[in-house]
C-alpha cells in the first residue's frame, strides 16, 4: 500500500473517532454526530453505495445495550467513569486478558478509557495502565475521565499504535479493542507491541477478522474502514503477522457475541457484514529470554 494511502486511512479514521469523542451519545464505532451509522441515514437505498453495510439498526440498542452484547458484565459498565464507555468495541479484551495484581497493561486505541479503567481496577494500586491513542479528542476525553475519579495507576499517551510511545520490555500485558483493523500498517503493530511486551508478556485482543474475500468496493471504501469492516485482516494473514513480529502460542478464536454483535452493522440490505466478517478473541506470547549458563 502506498505511503500516501495509508495516511488517507489514517486521517480519516481520526476524524470519524474525533466526531465520535465529541458526541457523548456514540453507541456503536459506526455512529458519528450527523448520522445513526458511519454512512448516512438509516434509510439509504443506494445499492450501489457500499456503506450502506455499516447502517446500524433503526433501534439503536444504546451504549449499555450494546456493551452487553460486546460481552462486558453490568458490575464492568458501572465499574468506571461516566463517559468512559462508549460502546466502541467488539469484545472484552480484559476478560481475556487474565489481569494480575501489580501487572502493567498497554491498551492500544484506548479511546475514552473504558478498558483501562476496568484493567486499571484488575491490576490495583501496585499496577499500571497505559492507554494510546492516535486522536488527540479521545485522548483528552479519556484523561478528563481521569480527573473523575482521581486515578493513579492510569495514563493516555498520545500516539499511533504504530509506532508506540513507550519503552521497549514495559508491558506485561498488550490489549486492543477493534482497534487494530482500523491500521493499515498491521504489521507495524504486532512489531511495535512484541517490543513494548516484557519477556513472556502478551496479548489479548479483540478485533475483527475476515471470514470470506471483501471486495475491492468495500475495501476501498474509508467508511467502511473506519467502521471495522474495510480493514479487516483474515485469520491467516493475522497469524503469520504475529509470527513474523515474533510471537509465538497463537490463538484465534470466535467471539461468541460475535453473530449477535454484527448483526448490529447489518443494513438488512443483500450484502451483510456477517458474509464477511466476525468478531475474534486473539493471544498470543513473547517468548521468555533463554536460561543463562
Amino acid at each position: 500500500m502506498k505511503l500516501e494511502k495509508k495516511q488517507e486511512i489514517k486521517d480519516a479514521v481520526r476524524q470519524r473517532y474525533a466526531a465520535i469523542a465529541s458526541n457523548a451519545s456514540a453507541a456503536n464505532c459506526c455512529e458519528t454526530i450527523d448520522a445513526p451509522s458511519c454512512c448516512g441515514p438509516s434509510d439509504m437505498t443506494n445499492k450501489d453505495n457500499p456503506s450502506e453495510l455499516c447502517s446500524i439498526v433503526s433501534q439503536d440498542p444504546g451504549v449499555e445495550q450494546m456493551s452487553k452484547i460486546i460481552g462486558y458484565t453490568p458490575k464492568n459498565i458501572k465499574d468506571v467513569p461516566e463517559g468512559a464507555n462508549m460502546g466502541l468495541g467488539c469484545g472484552n479484551p480484559v476478560a481475556l486478558a487474565s489481569l494480575q495484581s501489580g501487572e502493567t497493561v498497554v491498551d492500544l486505541g484506548s479511546g475514552g478509557g473504558f478498558d483501562c479503567f476496568l484493567a486499571a481496577n484488575a491490576v490495583g494500586d501496585t499496577g499500571k495502565v497505559i492507554g494510546v491513542d492516535m486522536t488527540p479528542d479521545m485522548v483528552s476525553k479519556a484523561r478528563k475521565n481521569v480527573g473523575k475519579i482521581e486515578a493513579v495507576n492510569v495514563e493516555f499517551r498520545l500516539g499511533e499504535i504504530e509506532n508506540l510511545p513507550i519503552a521497549d520490555n514495559t508491558a506485561d500485558v498488550i490489549m486492543s479493542n477493534c482497534v487494530i483493523n482500523l491500521s493499515p500498517e498491521k504489521q507495524a503493530v504486532y512489531s511495535e507491541a512484541f517490543r513494548v511486551l516484557k519477556p513472556g508478556g502478551r496479548l489479548a485482543i479483540s478485533d475483527v477478522l475476515t471470514k470470506a474475500e471483501i471486495p475491492d468496493n468495500i475495501r476501498n471504501d474509508l467508511a467502511l474502514i473506519g467502521a471495522c469492516i474495510g480493514g479487516a485482516a483474515t485469520i491467516e494473514t493475522t497469524r503469520e503477522s504475529l509470527e513474523k513480529a515474533g510471537f509465538e502460542n497463537v490463538m484465534i478464536d470466535l467471539n461468541k457475541h460475535s453473530p449477535e454483535l454484527i448483526n448490529e452493522w447489518d443494513s438488512g440490505e443483500s450484502e451483510k457484514a456477517t458474509d464477511y466478517v466476525f468478531s475474534a478473541y486473539i493471544q498470543a506470547f513473547k517468548p521468555t529470554l533463554p536460561m543463562q549458563s
